[in-house]
This record gives structure tokens, C-alpha cells and sequence, in this order.
């Protein structure tokens, strides 16, 4: 599914790390478009979903892909009925009805999606839909957040900066290691003691990012880590199917990662 939109009332559980809500609220109340950059799991996404419910706005998730297009963010007319209809895309909708429209992993979008927001990070701050001859403005109460992996992407998928430089931008790293023993022990209802164990197990694991491993350990496998144990799996199996085989499939480098576990565990 390409969309998600997202009304829930309450707030979900983010754990600021410095002062990225101050940021946002503020780039909201300027009419500002932000840019999240950060690794695979550190919590962008799940910052986005806090700040569009803190602030009592609908969220419009699209997860980019290599076959994303602009007419997918705009929309398209449709068959209905015998019908031809106009169909707005999760961009638009957003642009028509407010709310947050959040891109992720901009950068995996075709070249022609940049063209589409580009008039919506400026003073315009507008919609051209040559479709249907429309001009959209955007509310007061549209934001559009874009996030992306710097360290993961390649020359041939980099943000340009001519559109880099149209945003604000927050810098994300996985926590410091007491905020992030908070978050994985309350997503997951383990013992601070425990998740602070894998906190120190996965600080170990991120320092081969580059090396043995493209990418370290996310906190969102460390939650399902912790969520295995929490329910009753042993430690060692929770590790083996949440931190090693997801980070890899060359079983040399797996068993270096179960030394490492070994170490921490004894």
C-alpha cells in the first residue's frame, strides 16, 4: 500500500535526544519544509508520527521506492463506473486538506518527484497539478517532511543540493546509550537492566558498520529484540533472529557477531 493516513488521537512514545520537537513545532508554525537525515532505524519515522499527533495533524506516509513516481504523490484519473475521475494522490491531499505529508527515503523516488514539491519549499508554496489545470496553495496547516540515509546512499542516489537546500534539515543518530535503554525498555516492557545490556551489545555491533556489516544495529531491532525476551524467548535465540541475521547472511561475518555476543554475555 502506497499510503497511510494516520488520525490516531493519542501521542506515540518518541524520546527527544536534543531539541529536533522544538525544531519541528517551529518549522511547522513558519511554514518551513524539513529534512530528516539519518541511518536506517534511528527513529525518523516514528519523530514524524510523534509530531504530527502532538500537534493534532494528519500524517500522509509514502514510502519511496524506485518506482515511484510524481503522479503517484499528485494522482491521476481514473476508470469508476464508466466514469473518468480525478483521483488526488497522498501529496495532494495533503495540499488540499493540511496536515503533514512525510516522503520517506526521498531519494528512491524518480528524478521527476523532486520537480513536483520543489514549489512547495519555497515562499509559493504551491501545487501545479497540469493535469487538471489546477494550482493548489497550500493551508496554514500543511507541512511537508522528507527524510533520507546519507551513509547508505550511492552517487547515483544522493539529494541534489538544489533540493537539499530548499529544507531545513535535523541530523539522526541512534540515541545516546541511557535515552536509548528508555526507549527499547519502554516499547517493549523489558527490564531497564536488560535493555541496557543490549544497548552496550548493539553499541558494540554498530562499531563494524562499513567493515564486517553495511549497516549497525537499528533501535527498532533492538525493541524486537527486547520484545522476544520480554515474551519469554531466551536471550540467545531473541539475539541470533533480531541482531545476526538480519545484519547479514555471510556466516563468517555472522560468527564474528556471535564472538562479540559471547563477549557481552558470557
Amino acid at each position: 500500500m502506497l499510503t497511510k493516513l494516520d488520525t490516531q488521537t493519542t501521542v506515540p512514545f518518541y524520546q527527544p535526544v536534543g531539541d529536533e520537537c522544538e525544531v519541528f513545532e517551529r518549522a511547522f508554525k513558519l511554514k518551513l519544509p524539513l529534512l530528516l537525515k539519518g541511518p536506517t532505524g534511528c527513529g525518523k519515522t516514528r519523530f514524524v508520527s510523534h509530531m504530527a499527533a502532538r500537534l493534532g495533524l494528519s500524517l500522509n506516509t509514502v514510502s519511496c521506492h524506485d518506482d515511484l513516481a510524481a503522479a503517484d504523490l499528485t494522482g491521476r484519473y481514473l476508470l469508476k463506473g464508466g466514469e473518468t475521475i480525478w483521483a488526488d494522490g497522498p501529496l495532494t491531499g495533503a495540499v488540499r486538506n493540511g496536515g503533514v505529508c512525510y516522503l520517506d527515503e526521498v531519494v528512491e523516488a524518480r528524478k521527476d518527484v523532486a520537480v513536483v514539491i520543489h514549489p512547495l519549499t519555497d515562499d509559493r508554496r504551491i501545487l501545479p497539478l497540469d493535469r487538471t489545470g489546477e494550482v493548489l496553495e497550500a493551508p496554514d496547516n500543511f507541512m511537508l517532511v522528507v527524510s533520507y540515509n546519507p551513509g547508505y546512499q550511492n552517487i547515483l542516489k544522493s539529494l541534489k543540493p538544489s533540493t537539499r537546500q530548499r529544507f531545513l534539515a535535523l541530523d539522526f543518530d541512534f540515541p545516546p546509550a541511557p535515552a536509548e535503554t528508555k526507549i527499547v525498555a519502554t516499547e517493549s516492557g523489558l527490564d531497564d537492566d536488560k535493555c541496557g545490556q543490549l544497548v552496550r551489545l548493539a553499541a558494540k555491533l554498530r562499531a563494524l558498520k562499513g567493515q564486517e556489516i553495511e549497516e549497525g544495529v537499528s533501535t527498532r531491532l533492538l525493541v524486537y529484540c527486547a520484545t522476544l525476551i520480554a515474551d519469554g524467548m531466551k536471550v540467545e535465540r531473541a539475539i541470533e533472529v533480531a541482531l545476526i541475521e538480519p545484519l547479514s547472511d555471510d556466516s563468517d561475518v555472522k560468527a564474528g557477531l556471535r564472538d562479540i555476543v559471547q563477549a557481552i554475555y558470557g
